[in-house]
């Protein structure tokens, strides 16, 4: 029996790809989460606050250093994520070209998840 594997789906989406869409493109989009969502094999995700409200740590010369995003000077943001349950990667992946960013110029990094 082939045991199911975790793959968390990383969504980077292109800053303000959804802003030029129309009222008709973006329910399609929604819907698209929506299903992916409603997918059995779709545990868990979330959206991520932009990035202009994170707070990053670190540690240097013994000092714990904060600031404040953004912090990426980069064409796509990571947005979120869903947590899927797959037999194999190429089905995670079936299930990451259904996110509706990728439709959107955005990127999904497919990872699986390590278990302990």
């Amino acid at each position: 029996m082939e045991v199911a594997m975790q793959y968390a789906l990383m969504i980077y989406s292109e800053p303000g790809a959804e802003e030029t869409l129309s009222d008709a493109e973006r329910a399609a989009v929604l819907a698209g989460y929506a299903a992916l969502a409603d997918d059995d094999r779709c545990l868990d995700g979330t959206w991520l606050q932009p990035m202009e409200t994170a707070t990053r740590l670190r540690r240097a010369g013994g000092e714990v250093l904060l600031s404040d995003g953004p912090f990426a000077d980069t064409k796509e943001v990571l947005g979120g994520f869903r947590l899927v349950e797959a037999a194999d990667v190429d089905e995670a992946l079936e299930l990451a070209a259904r996110v509706p960013a990728v439709r959107l110029g955005g990127t999904v990094e497919d990872r699986p998840v390590k278990r302990r």
